[in-house]
């Protein structure tokens, strides 16, 4: 029995490959196996390559598998583009429609099964995804009823006489590759699972989720990869608890409105990627400046310009630390995990409304879309702060003046008033002011309030700001890394430590501030310090020597291809570094 199997399925993009995966895992996720899937597809609507990578084992998994145990192709691309991560002990199911071929340096052997033409005879050759369904079953040796809840689900909708039919396609696919395999069925038997029902779900569905939990009621934004589904997800939930979604015209439109919801006493938000985080700039500094709480979510992909819309990427690091004109505070998450996801972005909103200015929660395609298993959320830790709000009556003032809206407090954050509250009227404006907010430019009265806006960054409550495994006081390595390149970190950690080298791991979840605090000991501690990031010019690792020094011992290890880190590929890096 395996204890791990790496399945993909690929075509071209448009004839079902993501719900092929999509019936797979959601088969796998019900007999409480922990899954990890990736997908690769193309930015466009149909056509160009496109498969999904699937990790299936009965203990936790958080990255994607180094090989591929068995490979679904409904084209020839598929077997020619990803036919290198298989072994001798993998398996190509392909469709006989297309007369595959094998390239001649694979030792996997290939098997021709009619996929189109099985679907066919049942009334559609749509059907060819269940009959693959079906032949990947008779390879793990799966019963047809495992995926019967999943096809009543999907296809319950459709009437009885459709269900009926997809399951008889699991069926004659499963028939179809007992055949071909004689005493191999079952050989890729996975060890048995636990049983337990856990969520599955993508990073932005946690997100979306968190922002429910969190309280946010207003969500304004502008459709783009990866970011959209936590628009989509919201336009259906949001409703139901007396929020609402809008599709603004544009970025500039989407965070200017979430300022504003924001200053109605809203809980209110924005998601977009890197070309729509360059069009919000002004308004995140907009944010800053009035002390108007806003929360951002920027999931990272490649770039510049559009660049690769659905490729992973982490190489907006400096625009969201610097992007803005001017100097103002700010915060910056970066979730590592689908757990990390749902409650950092909770406390992003609590920080925003605490520290009255904007909060960036940062993910990269690899989190946002990479679907996976997770334990239900603990909702008994969700804690709900919203900061200064003048919720008491506020006493007329003798001589008739504006209400300090920008008060210079011991702490920078001043008393926030909401609309329409009696007595609390005061200016709002972009241009710099006094402590009612009345346009002021004289030189004290602006180093009085650049000084009073950055001390709220004193104050700042972020639960555990790096993630820690450090079981070596003195290490011979510590792998850094930031978002969703922490389960290759860890495998790469575990196999390191297992040959003998003393090897830490530190994952930077609070990126603005620095936790320079929390990441000096560290680095001090090794001997060497390798930053792992999808990027070209080592952003994290440079934004490390800027903070806390160790230009003689921090390398970097670089990737910017599209692709994410496999842990095998990382591991081989690591060992060239410290040779």
């Amino acid at each position: 029995m395996l204890h791990q199997l790496s399945w993909k399925v690929g075509g071209q993009q448009g004839e079902g490959i993501e719900s092929t995966g999509e019936i797979f895992s959601m088969a796998m996720n019900r007999l409480g196996y922990h899954l990890y899937g990736y997908r690769h597809f193309s930015s466009r609507i149909k056509g160009g390559h496109t498969n999904n990578k699937i990790t299936v084992r009965p203990t936790e998994v958080r990255s994607i598998a180094d090989d591929l145990d068995i490979l679904v192709a409904f084209d020839q691309e598929t077997i020619d583009v990803n036919y290198k991560e298989l072994t001798e002990r993998s398996i190509i199911l392909a469709d006989s429609k297309f007369d595959p071929v094998k390239p001649e340096d694979s030792k996997a052997p290939l098997f021709s099964v009619p996929f189109t033409e099985i679907a066919t005879e049942l009334g559609t050759s749509l059907m060819k995804n269940m009959v693959a369904i079906g032949a990947t079953s008779a390879l793990l040796n799966l019963e047809h009823k495992v995926f019967q809840g999943v096809v009543d689900e999907i296809f319950g909708r459709k009437g009885e006489e459709v269900v009926k039919k997809n399951m008889e396609a699991i069926g004659r696919g499963f028939d179809a590759m007992s055949e071909l395999l004689g005493e191999r069925v079952g050989e890729w038997e996975l060890e048995p699972a636990d049983g337990k029902r856990r969520m599955f779900m993508i990073g932005n569905d946690a997100i979306a989720l968190g922002t429910i939990a969190a309280g946010a009621r207003f969500m304004s934004a502008y459709p783009i990869t990866p970011a959209s589904e936590i628009m989509e997800y919201l336009i259906k939930k949001l409703p139901k608890f007396g929020g609402a979604v809008i599709q603004t015209e544009d970025e500039i439109a989407a965070a200017t409105m979430a300022i504003g919801a924001n200053f109605g006493g809203v809980r209110a938000f924005t998601a977009s990627a890197g070309p729509g985080l360059s069009l919000m700039m002004e308004a995140i500094g907009l944010s800053g400046m009035t002390e108007q709480p806003l929360v951002i979510v920027d999931t990272q992909r490649g770039g510049p310009s559009t660049g690769l819309p659905t490729k992973q990427e982490q190489s907006d690091l400096m625009a969201m630390f610097y992007g803005t004109h001017g100097e103002i505070p700010k915060v910056v998450i970066a979730p590592s995990t689908l757990e990390e996801a749902f409650f950092d972005t909770i406390q992003a909103f609590n920080i925003a409304e605490e520290l009255q200015l904007p909060v960036i929660l940062m993910t990269d395609l690899q989190l946002s879309l990479g679907k996976q298993t997770v334990e239900p959320f603990d909702y008994s830790k969700i804690e709900i702060r919203r900061g200064k709000i003048v919720d008491s009556e506020i006493p007329e003032p003798e001589n008739k003046d504006y209400f300090k809206r920008y008060e210079n407090t011991d702490d920078g954050i001043s008393p926030r008033v909401l609309p329409g509250t009696a007595n609390g009227i005061h200016h709002v404006t972009g241009v710099e002011h006094d402590e009612t907010g009345k346009p002021n430019e004289a030189p004290g009265n602006r180093q009085i309030q650049m000084d009073k806006r950055f001390r709220k960054l004193e104050y700042l409550k972020f639960d555990t700001p790096v993630y820690v495994n450090a079981p070596h006081e003195e290490a011979d390595v510590l792998l850094v890394g930031f978002n969703s390149t922490r389960g290759a970190l860890e495998e790469v950690q575990e196999r390191l430590n297992d040959e003998g080298l003393k090897v830490n791991h530190a994952h930077i979840r609070l990126l603005f501030p620095f936790p320079s605090a929390e990441m000096a000991p560290l680095v001090a501690n090794a001997k060497k310090v390798i930053v792992v990031e999808n990027n070209k010019t080592s952003q994290l690792a440079n934004i490390m020597k800027m903070n806390i020094g160790g230009h003689d011992k921090i390398a970097s290890i670089t990737k910017y291809d599209g692709t994410p880190f496999l842990p095998r590929e990382l591991e081989n890096k690591v060992k060239e570094l410290l040779d």
